[in-house]
């Protein structure tokens, strides 16, 4: 359980709390590139951080990400004409660059020395891994960029996209660290013990901190197959990567992968999802059939979402539409869609959990730990440090892995060529 205090300490993001100005020391994903599709596009309203901003991509390519509202007369700039390497405000014409600069000003009389003073609160961006990535922090404490493994594969073999959800950041993390509930809330044939995870719903688990956060494992008991073990990474602040090689059969996954979330905060009681799966083998690209049965799987292809959106259509206000009658006989929640099981869960607890009232296990360790790491980096933050996670050179080579042990192999030596990064 947390004090009333810490938790506050956490899931209050924005500028000048504790958690707001930690995750501002990182770089953020804002938004996919396919948001941004074309230069010269339409501009895209984004909240981050508790922060209402417009990005755009100008005529040379180049992302722009700023205050939404014009430093004129606080117009919205989301309806602006994107034109010309700038965005020009419709109100009175005033435009600028992807720099914040004003690069023309035709409502104020031509060569006034006011163009060169106004200017509008930007931030710097970066494309990675089909994600255009902010930074909110410092200037002069900019950290390099990140340099994950899936960031490095291919377009042929990485797929990601996102989804919103209705809740604190900390609660939809905690609930993508938490290994055990897979047994039961992702169950979805009850009563097949051919799947690894429903022989054993009291998982082991093992941390052991990191420069970047920590590497954990589950470790699930297979009976005549030996230990189901999952390692996963966590990857501060707010980054779960995990291996799905292993077919929950035990056998290996026709197309293997590995996949991960962050979840990045769009303001104290919302968060944004970014889901990536990158191919295990170079060999294999990921195909467009692969893409969208994962998707459909997960419960967040374009069918399960708001059109236009990245809402889910099943939502707490129609009760995830949860199907009584497959809850009793086929599957465990009655409610389609891995993800969107999670998200009934995580949702349905409000939009800030009161962790004071918790009564954790065993099976919450790596959740206990995710917390005592991000209260310590607020307050390396606020004494001047810096956070754990920002030097990608203690994360680059990591990856994640499932696979099944034999005996009392430890699972560290049975895997150790499996977790390093190849691509």
């Amino acid at each position: 359980m947390l004090t009333h205090e810490d938790n506050e300490r956490l899931v209050r993001v924005g500028r000048g709390r504790p958690a707001g100005e930690l995750f501002r020391r990182y770089w953020l994903p804002a938004l996919l590139s396919s948001e941004l599709a074309e230069p010269d596009g339409a501009p895209v309203r984004v909240r981050l951080l508790g922060e209402d901003l417009v990005a755009f991509r100008d005529t040379n390519g180049r992302v722009g990400l700023f205050e939404a509202f014009c430093p004129h007369r606080r117009a919205p700039l989301f309806f602006g004409r994107n034109e010309e390497c700038g965005l020009r405000c419709v109100y009175h014409g005033w435009k600028f660059d992807v720099d914040g600069n004003c690069v023309d000003m035709p409502s104020e009389p031509p060569g006034t020395p006011m163009q060169a003073e106004v200017k509008v609160p930007h931030y710097p961006t970066a494309e990675l891994g089909g994600v255009i990535w902010a930074y909110l922090g410092p200037p002069a404490l900019e950290p390099p960029l990140p340099d994950y493994e899936w960031l490095r594969a291919p377009a042929s073999h990485r797929h990601v996209n996102k989804t919103f959800e209705d809740c604190s950041y900390l609660q939809a993390l905690e609930g993508g660290l938490d290994t055990a509930h897979s047994s039961f809330l992702h169950n979805n044939r009850l009563g097949d013990n051919r799947l690894l995870r429903n022989r054993d719903g009291a998982p082991r688990i093992d941390v052991e901190r990191t420069d970047y956060g920590y590497c954990y494992s589950s470790n699930r008991d297979a009976g005549a197959d030996g230990r189901y073990v999952r390692v996963y990474h966590y990857v501060m602040p707010a980054q779960q990567m995990r291996g799905a090689v292993t077919r929950y059969d035990g056998g290996r996954a026709e197309v293997p992968t590995l996949d991960g979330h962050l979840w990045v905060p769009v303001d104290d009681e919302h968060c944004c999802v970014y889901n990536w799966c990158v191919g295990y083998d170079q060999s294999v690209p990921l195909s467009q059939a692969f893409r969208d049965a994962h998707e459909r799987q997960y419960g967040r292809s374009k069918d399960d979402l708001v059109p236009g959106t990245f809402h889910l259509k099943r939502n707490l206000g129609n009760d995830f539409l949860i199907d009584r009658a497959a809850q009793k006989s086929r599957t465990f929640t009655g409610i389609e869609g891995i993800n969107t099981q999670d998200f009934a869960l995580q949702t349905g607890m409000g939009p800030i959990v009161d962790r004071s009232k918790e009564i954790l296990g065993t099976s919450d360790r790596a959740i206990v730990t995710m917390r005592r790491l991000l209260l310590e980096a607020t307050h390396a933050v606020e004494r001047g440090e810096a956070p754990p996670g920002l030097d990608p050179r203690t994360y680059r080579t990591i990856r994640p892995h499932d696979s099944l042990v034999a005996g009392d192999v430890p699972w560290k030596d049975a895997l150790a060529a499996e977790l390093v990064a190849k691509w």
